[in-house]
């Protein structure tokens, strides 16, 4: 379905130039600017209609859709086995020199996801999930921007990181997790880059068992949390080409309003005053760890101003145009 394929000729470079952007279109929005450079220069071939099963298996209903909760779960989850594949890790990220703003920015989002995802995890744990959220940055299925990734569908009824919508963030931290939680994302902006989960964009909670499992390569376990790569090229550093384009917009405005969390079994969590804020909102018994809120689903969007909207439309919408399934997208990819 994916492969490496040798360099393309200066035409037929031009032409896979053309097509990362009809890529960008079917996975979600992302604009992805390839350097044409012939030197160290990988080609990943994978067709548009593939790209789209892959995101279509691991979005909407499919996505919350589990095969187990609880024990049940952890027994079926252990009896999937790794990939037996080498775990090639991803090059830094470094905003260490970058412009101050945007790096505040990514700073506080990438805080947020490491404190609200996986801030009682081991240490190698939290630093995993700051590196799934960089590893998505690079990806062509995501955002360009760390806020970007972890507020992917705020102002939807559905996130991409579960703290956004169920009120998490209206909620006092625990001010020394905290701390801890914004060392390891300072790192991770810095250039610290966690080797264990390699090319990671996916993970869930050890006591689910979602669908979308066995359909992407299973790289590591770290605490509570299994990491997922997607199957093939797709799931290799040499798809990465995805460009950073910095933080435009604050945290702060694209955090969604604090609203009731409707949970799976029908309960409800009312919406609290902030100023009575306490503990985080403990997770549901069956979340995913960080990829969705169970209750609501997932798409790929990310909230835009309305002069934006063209960009923003869910992956619904563009999957409304018939793909071109025999033409093979080609990402030129630089390592």
């Amino acid at each position: 379905m994916m492969a490496l394929a040798r360099p393309l000729g200066a035409d037929r470079r031009h032409l896979a130039f053309a097509a990362v952007a009809l890529l960008g279109a079917i996975v979600g929005g992302a604009t992805l600017r390839v350097v044409p450079t012939l030197a160290s220069t990988a080609t990943v071939i994978i067709p548009p209609a593939a790209a789209a099963s892959l995101i279509a298996a691991t979005s909407g209903e499919q996505l919350v859709h589990n095969r187990a909760v609880g024990e049940q779960a952890r027994l079926i989850n252990a009896a999937m086995p790794f990939s037996s594949a080498p775990i090639s890790a991803s090059r830094p990220f470094d905003l260490s020199n970058s412009d101050p703003l945007d790096r505040r920015r990514a700073l506080l989002c990438m805080t947020q996801a490491v404190y609200y995802e996986a801030g009682f995890e081991p240490l190698q744990g939290r630093r995993a999930v700051a590196q799934v959220v960089l590893n998505r940055l690079r990806h062509p299925a995501f955002p360009k921007s760390v806020c970007g990734v972890v507020y992917q569908g705020a102002r939807d009824p559905v996130c991409q990181f579960s703290f956004v919508c169920d009120g998490s963030l209206y909620r006092r931290p625990a001010l020394g997790a905290w701390h801890e939680a914004e060392k390891i994302a300072a790192a991770a902006i810095d250039g610290y880059v966690e080797k264990s989960v390699g090319a990671a964009t996916h993970y869930h909670a050890d006591y689910v068992a979602p669908y979308w499992a066995p359909q992407l390569a299973k790289i590591s376990q770290i605490g509570a949390h299994i990491f997922y790569r997607w199957p093939g090229a797709w799931g290799s550093t040499a798809a990465f080409t995805g460009r950073y384009v910095g933080e435009p917009y604050d945290p702060a405005a694209l955090r969604p309003p604090l609203r009731q969390a409707i949970l799976t079994d029908g309960s409800v969590i009312p919406a609290e005053d902030p100023a009575l804020a306490g503990p985080p909102i403990p997770r549901a018994e069956n979340d995913v760890g960080g990829l969705l809120d169970p209750s609501k689903g997932w798409t790929l969007n990310i909230p835009m101003p309305s002069d934006s909207a063209a960009a923003t439309k869910s992956i619904s919408q563009k999957q409304a145009r018939p793909p071109e399934a025999t033409k093979p997208v080609t990402l030129a990819a630089r390592e």
